[in-house]
């Protein structure tokens, strides 16, 4: 039963939709970490932690239990107290929209809980395993929207890719409001964006999304999610600002010494797209724990070079401020 409901505005799509559209003008879409302790076990207060001083950066909307917060490895009672501690530290101050996936009929068990704690929307991950075709991907939405009053970002990377045809069907299911795109077609992302109706939400979710975000702008799809913002918010707010100023030179400089060594060194192993966040995150103090696995912890190369990428970008955003 839902006790969180004084901290709740309406959960409408055409409402969720408009929060989240001014969100994303104002800051980058936060990914929280999930917080466990050395066991492995979900450390509910070092999240409540975490996640205050994360929010309390303002970012445009949370989005707790996806992929950088572990969503695949979280059982359902884990999942409640995320969730839960999520909708309690948000207050209402910016949306809260819960990662939920496999297949429809699971997603919907997680889809119930996330709305009994009073969360404003789901993100529905890539399905379990299979492949599917592009009927098969609507009917997992119509199936999800048909149990669940909540609204819906459908998320495409992996096995789930939309074509024009079935990003036409799903943007008719009435609680269907958007799409966080992984792939980085722009091609693709371009037909797609001229197919949806004007109001349908878009949103860049490449691994490393400021790295492609001045591409993702280009065809009309400037908001994105920042994995950078869950260990080192003042680099991701630094780069959204100059990014949204249009000051190439801040922007560029940032990519060439912090991002793209950054990307280099996640792309050294598997997992690392999540474990590195992690890891950085606990360079810096924050109480995030370990990945569970399959995910692992960084080498400790890795971690010694993860250290000096993460040192560099916070001299930059440090100099820059001295400079103004």
């Amino acid at each position: 039963m839902n006790t969180h409901s004084q901290h709740k505005l309406s959960t409408s799509p055409e409402d969720v939709a408009r929060r989240l559209r001014e969100g994303m003008a104002r800051g980058v879409l936060s990914f929280p970490l999930t917080s466990m302790s050395a066991d492995g076990s979900l450390d509910p207060e070092s999240y409540r932690s975490y996640l205050a001083a994360q929010l309390d950066t303002r970012p445009g909307a949370v989005f707790p239990a996806c992929g950088t917060g572990e969503f695949f490895s979280l059982d359902e009672e884990e999942y409640r107290a995320v969730i839960r501690i999520t909708v309690e530290v948000a207050d209402g101050r910016l949306p809260v929209v819960a990662g939920t996936g496999y297949g429809w009929a699971q997603s919907l068990r997680f889809a119930r809980i996330a709305r009994e704690e009073g969360a404003d929307a789901l993100l529905v991950m890539p399905h379990y395993l299979v492949e599917a075709s592009q009927d098969g991907l609507v009917a997992q939405l119509r199936h999800i929207a048909a149990g669940t009053e909540l609204p819906l970002i459908a998320y495409q990377r992996g096995q789930v890719t939309f074509d024009a045809g079935a990003l036409r069907e799903i943007a008719e299911i009435p609680t269907v409001i958007g799409l966080k795109d992984g792939h980085s077609d722009l091609d693709r992302l371009q037909r797609l964006t001229l197919a949806a109706p004007d109001d349908f939400l878009f949103f860049n979710g490449a691994a490393t999304a400021e790295i492609q975000a001045r591409a993702y702008a280009t065809v009309g799809v400037p908001a994105y999610s920042s994995a950078v913002h869950a260990f080192a918010p003042e680099i991701a707010d630094a780069f959204f600002t100059a990014l949204r100023e249009q000051d190439d030179t801040a922007v560029d400089r940032l990519l060439r010494e912090f991002y793209v060594p950054l990307v280099e060194l996640r792309d050294r192993a598997p997992g690392y797209a999540v474990s590195l966040v992690k890891a950085a995150a606990r360079l810096r103090g924050l109480p995030v724990g370990p990945v569970r696995a399959p995910l692992n912890d960084p080498s400790p190369d890795d971690l010694a070079d993860l250290e000096a990428v993460l040192n560099a970008g916070l001299e930059l955003v440090s100099a820059a401020r001295h400079r103004a």
